[in-house]
C-alpha cells in the first residue's frame, strides 16, 4: 500500500511540473521604454516578485524577466507591477521585536510594487512575508513615497503608533468636500486606502483604473462527503505476552461535511479545511491463551465510534478549466464516546474492559475534482493510538479511505 501511495505521489509531482506552467497574455516594458506584448506565467504572487517567466508566444522559449531589466509588467487586466527605487521602512510589526524609535528607518531599495489603483493619485503595495507597506504618488508629486505607519514602544514600554500616513493623505489628496475627520478614520489597510484614492479621483473627475476586485474569487466551499473506510487494529500488552490481538481489516462507511477556505493568493491553489466526520470500527475475535496455568478461550471485542476532525492544508494542481488534482496533509483530532475494548473468558467472566481514548494522528490524501463539484480522494491515515491512558497497552489503528464529495457551494 505504501509503494502504491509513493507511486501515485510521484505521478502527481510529475503532473505538477507541467500543470503549473500557466501563461496569460500580458506585456512588459524594458529599460529602453519598449513595450513587449508577451505571455507571462501568472503565479498570483503573495509576496512581491523580483522576477517572472515569460514567452513571446505559445510554444516559444521561456525566458526570465528580472527587476534590473524590466520597468513594468502586467498580466491581463488585474495584475500590474512597476519598478521603483524608493525608501522603505522594514521595521518589524511583531510585538516582540518592536523598535523604541518612533521615526521610520528608511533604506533605499529597488522593488517591484503592485499597482492597486491609478488615477489622479496612485496607490501601490509591497508585501514580503509579514511585512506589508503601501506607497503612493500624485500628479503634483510624481515621486513614489511610503505611506508611513509604524508601531513602536515608548519609554514606559507601552505600544504606540506612528500614523503619519493620515497626515500625508490629508496633505496630498486634496478635495473641497474632504474633511480632516475622514482621514482620521482611515486604517492602514488595503480597502480603506483604495477607497480614499478612488474618492480623490472622483472628486477631480479623473480617469481611474481600480486593479483590485477585478477577479471574483470563490473563497469558500461546503462539501458533504462519504467515506468508504478500510480500517485495521492491533492491540498489544507489554506484560502479558498472550495479550496480542489482530482484529484485522474491516470495511465500513463514514460521513462528514468539509468547510474549505481558499487562500487568496497563488491563483487559488492553496486552501485550508476542516471536516468533522463520523466513523466507526467494530470487530470480535476469539483467541486461545494460557492464563494462570489454565487453557482458556478469550473472546475479545471492540466497539469504537468517533467524530474525527481533520484540519487540512491542500494544494491544487490545475489540469484544465474543469479538472484539477489535489494533494493534502491533515492532522486529525479524534473525539470518542462510549467506545471500549473488552475481553471475556469462555466461562463468562470478564478479563478486562478498556475505555478507548485516542491520540492525534496524520492523514495524507490524493484526489481529483471535476467542475468544482465532484471530488474523489484516496486518503491514508497514519498510526493512531487508541489506548493512550493505559501504560502497558499499545495499539495500532490505521485507515485507508476512498472519499467521495459533492460541493454544494
Amino acid at each position: 500500500m505504501k509503494k502504491q501511495l509513493l507511486l501515485l505521489a510521484s505521478t502527481l509531482l510529475s503532473i505538477n511540473c507541467y500543470s503549473q506552467i500557466i501563461f496569460e497574455n500580458g506585456y512588459y516594458i524594458n529599460n529602453l521604454d519598449q513595450k513587449i506584448v508577451c505571455q507571462i506565467k501568472n503565479n498570483d504572487w503573495r509576496n512581491n516578485p523580483t522576477k517572472f517567466e515569460y514567452r513571446l508566444s505559445e510554444g516559444d522559449e521561456i525566458k526570465m524577466g528580472i527587476i534590473d531589466s524590466i520597468q513594468e509588467f502586467s498580466i491581463g487586466n488585474n495584475s500590474k507591477y512597476i519598478r521603483r527605487t524608493i525608501d522603505i521602512d522594514r521595521s518589524s510589526d511583531n510585538v516582540i521585536y518592536l523598535s523604541n524609535e518612533k521615526k521610520p528607518i528608511f533604506n533605499e531599495e529597488t522593488l517591484f510594487l503592485k499597482v492597486l489603483f491609478e488615477g489622479k493619485s496612485n496607490l501601490y503595495e509591497y508585501v514580503d512575508g509579514n511585512l506589508r507597506r503601501y506607497f503612493y504618488s500624485t500628479e503634483e508629486h510624481s515621486n513614489t513615497q511610503q505611506l508611513v505607519y509604524k508601531q513602536f514602544k515608548n519609554k514606559e514600554n507601552k505600544i504606540e503608533e506612528n500614523n503619519r500616513y493620515k497626515q500625508q493623505l490629508w496633505n496630498d489628496l486634496k478635495c473641497p468636500s474632504f474633511e480632516m475627520r475622514r482621514f482620521e478614520n482611515i486604517d492602514y489597510k488595503k480597502n480603506d486606502l483604495v477607497k480614499i484614492f478612488k474618492a480623490h479621483s472622483l472628486c477631480h473627475n479623473s480617469e481611474m483604473i481600480d486593479l483590485e476586485q477585478k477577479e471574483k474569487r470563490d473563497l469558500f466551499n461546503l462539501t458533504p462527503k462519504v467515506h468508504l473506510n478500510n480500517s485495521s487494529l492491533t492491540l498489544k500488552n507489554s506484560v502479558a505476552d498472550y495479550e496480542y490481538t489482530d482484529f484485522g481489516h474491516k470495511t465500513n462507511f463514514g460521513f462528514g461535511v468539509e468547510a474549505e477556505f481558499i487562500l487568496p493568493f497563488n491563483k487559488n491553489k492553496w486552501s485550508i479545511s476542516i471536516e468533522p466526520t463520523y466513523q466507526y470500527y467494530s470487530a470480535k475475535k476469539s483467541t486461545e491463551a494460557t492464563v494462570s496455568r489454565r487453557d482458556v478461550t478469550l473472546i475479545k471485542e471492540i466497539d469504537y465510534s468517533s467524530v474525527e476532525i481533520p484540519i487540512s492544508l491542500r494544494y491544487y494542481l490545475f489540469l484544465n478549466e474543469n479538472s484539477k488534482l489535489f494533494i493534502n496533509a491533515s492532522i486529525i483530532e479524534d473525539i470518542t464516546s462510549s467506545s471500549s475494548v473488552s475481553s471475556i473468558r469462555n466461562d463468562g467472566s470478564n478479563e478486562y474492559k478498556l475505555d478507548i481514548d485516542t491520540q492525534r494522528n496524520w492523514a495524507f490524501g490524493l484526489g481529483y475534482k471535476y467542475n468544482d463539484k465532484y471530488s474523489l480522494e484516496i486518503r491514508y491515515q497514519t498510526r493512531r493510538e487508541v489506548l493512550k491512558e493505559y501504560v502497558f497497552w499499545s495499539s495500532d489503528y490505521r485507515t485507508l479511505a476512498v472519499v467521495i464529495g459533492y460541493t454544494l457551494f
